[in-house]
């Protein structure tokens, strides 16, 4: 095909693509920086909202909110009472049964001593029990006992009941804390509760530590 064939052609496809670029050029475009601005404004959104979550939303009155932390701390604070409370009611109650110097523990001592006692079981007779002061309820668990002072020593006397198949008996103790910090015995006797109501006696030093206690002041004078 010779070239004044092809000219009417080429000048047709001109004026098309000369078309199309005009009806291209026509049509707004979005500018890349309002896609930045949009993005950038959400982000910052975005940020203000993650920073108001450290905001309190606690909208109660002050008045409301100072009542509630007062008995929050009144809580508390009886939780804490009754804590000291049972701390010492369980102090109280493992000296009680643990510790040698303890009235259970000194009458549990001075039973077994009077049971194993050959005249009490003679007088009395074998098996031998012992109980305390019968109460309104008849029972008889308590030990009468009294702790006292003198001359800066600390005592304890106590009173107790055995009964063996054939008699009854009570029993007399009193007890001094020593240098040591443990009880020694002063006297121990059982006194018969049948005519002639008789002793028997376990145990006496009074008259050893009396002199005892009365030594250095004999020595000062001396």
């Amino acid at each position: 095909m010779s070239l004044l064939a092809l000219r009417p052609l080429l000048a047709r496809n001109r004026f098309s693509t000369l078309h199309l670029i005009r009806i291209a050029g026509a049509i707004p475009v979005p500018k890349q920086s309002r896609c930045y601005a949009t993005a950038e404004k959400r982000e910052t959104s975005l940020s203000a909202g993650s920073d108001r979550t450290d905001v309190s939303t606690d909208v109660r009155p002050l008045g409301e909110r100072v009542k509630e932390n007062t008995k929050t701390a009144s809580y508390m604070g009886v939780i804490v009472l009754g804590v000291g409370v049972t701390s010492v009611l369980f102090y109280a109650i493992f000296k009680e049964l643990f510790s040698s110097n303890s009235p259970n523990n000194i009458y549990t001592e001075a039973l077994e001593r009077v049971k194993d006692e050959p005249k009490v079981k003679d007088a009395l007779g074998a098996p031998i029990k012992g109980f305390g002061e019968e109460s309104r309820r008849g029972r008889r668990n308590h030990v009468a006992h009294t702790t006292y002072v003198r001359d800066g020593v600390q005592y304890i006397r106590m009173q107790f009941y055995v009964q063996g198949i054939r008699n009854k008996a009570t029993v007399h103790l009193e007890k001094r804390l020593n240098d040591s910090g443990d009880y020694e015995y002063r006297y121990l006797f059982v006194q018969l509760d049948y005519y002639p109501h008789s002793t028997i006696i376990l145990e006496d030093n009074r008259l050893q530590q009396d002199a005892m206690k009365n030594l250095p002041s004999l020595q000062s004078i001396v």
